[in-house]
This record gives structure tokens, C-alpha cells and sequence, in this order.
């Protein structure tokens, strides 16, 4: 397989494959890599930050793709991100101008495969989740909630967990760990 250079950009959430978020950037250095990504450059990559690593984040990482921007009150400017396909971080170099560069290779994502039974239980929750957070809704043109992966990976981009525990799910080989994981958060919520 063939490793790619991507400029990284690291923050506290994870952005999985179909997913999308909406990042503030604000210091000149992330400005700068956000430009040369917009002239070719170099692709994208989104990482979950990691403290006390000699990399600023953990090895699984999301080539995205940016769908939208708008500049802030502030002059920061708003990106949203699209994930596209997970990678796995080689090596990784701060430049300079503070910018992360990294050594990167394709990962295999999740297949796409219908819910069914029980765990269309997590499918309605994640409807309601998004009635209540429209502005996370906002971001998507339509949702696949028929879809196990898509639902799974939407769970693990809003749960309160560690970046730590959600990155474990995030490694297994499908979806299957992840919709037993959500299940079983739900059935101890209602039976709280």
C-alpha cells in the first residue's frame, strides 16, 4: 500500500468516515496549512489529540475533506470537515511554521450494512439525539440511519467518552463492537 503526506490537524473530538464537524481555526500556522490544503498541497488528515505522545494525537486518524467555510466575527475562519477514509499515522513532523506533516497509510473502513432488530434502537436514539442538537443535524445534507456503520460511527463522534476508548472501537474490524456498546449504554440509561 502507498503512504501519503498529509497535513494534520489535531483537536479534542474524533471525525470518522461520512461524519462531519465543524472546526474553529483560528492561530496563523493552522490558517496557513488550511490554504495549502486548499492549493493542493497536501490532503487532509483529522486526529483526535493525544497528550504525553511524542505525536500530538493517537495513530487512527480520518482523511477529510472540507465542505464549507465562512469567516467569524472574530476574523477566525469556521471549516467544516467531511470524513473520508480512515489512515493510520506512520510518523509524523512539526514544521516551522508549527504545522504537522504526516507520514500516513490507508486503512480499510467500515462496510456499510442495514440495521436490523434490536439495534434499531440506536437508530431512533441518534434521530432524537440530532431533534436536540440541530445545530449538529445542520451539518449533514441528509442521514443513513438505516445504516449500522453510519449510525455507529455518528455515536462514537458525540459520546461523552475518552478519545482513549472511542479510538478502541474505532479499530475493530466493523461495526458490530460499537452497536453492542451503544446498545448497552441505552438499556442501563433506561433502566436508570
Amino acid at each position: 500500500m502507498k503512504t501519503t503526506e498529509m497535513a494534520l490537524l489535531v483537536q479534542d473530538a474524533v471525525l470518522l468516515p461520512d461524519g462531519r464537524i465543524e472546526v474553529r481555526i483560528a492561530s496563523p500556522s493552522q490558517l496557513s496549512m488550511i490554504a495549502n490544503v486548499f492549493k493542493g498541497q497536501y490532503p487532509l488528515a483529522f486526529a483526535a489529540a493525544k497528550a504525553h505522545s511524542p505525536l500530538p494525537c493517537y495513530v487512527t486518524a480520518t482523511q477529510c475533506d472540507i465542505i464549507d467555510f465562512n469567516q467569524l466575527e472574530d476574523d477566525s475562519l469556521s471549516i467544516v470537515l467531511e470524513g473520508r477514509q480512515r489512515v493510520k499515522i506512520l510518523s509524523a513532523a512539526q514544521q516551522r511554521n508549527q504545522i504537522w506533516i504526516a507520514r500516513t497509510l490507508p486503512c480499510a473502513n467500515w462496510r456499510n450494512e442495514p440495521i436490523a432488530g434490536e439495534f434499531e434502537i440506536i437508530s431512533a436514539a441518534l434521530e432524537q439525539f440530532y431533534e436536540v442538537n440541530p445545530d449538529l443535524l445542520g451539518l449533514y445534507s441528509q442521514t443513513h440511519l438505516e445504516d449500522a456503520t453510519w449510525v455507529s460511527q455518528r455515536w462514537l463522534e458525540v459520546l461523552p467518552m475518552y478519545n482513549k476508548d472511542k479510538l478502541i472501537l474505532v479499530e475493530q474490524p466493523n461495526c458490530h463492537k460499537t452497536m453492542n456498546f451503544v446498545l448497552q449504554l441505552l438499556k442501563s440509561h433506561v433502566g436508570a
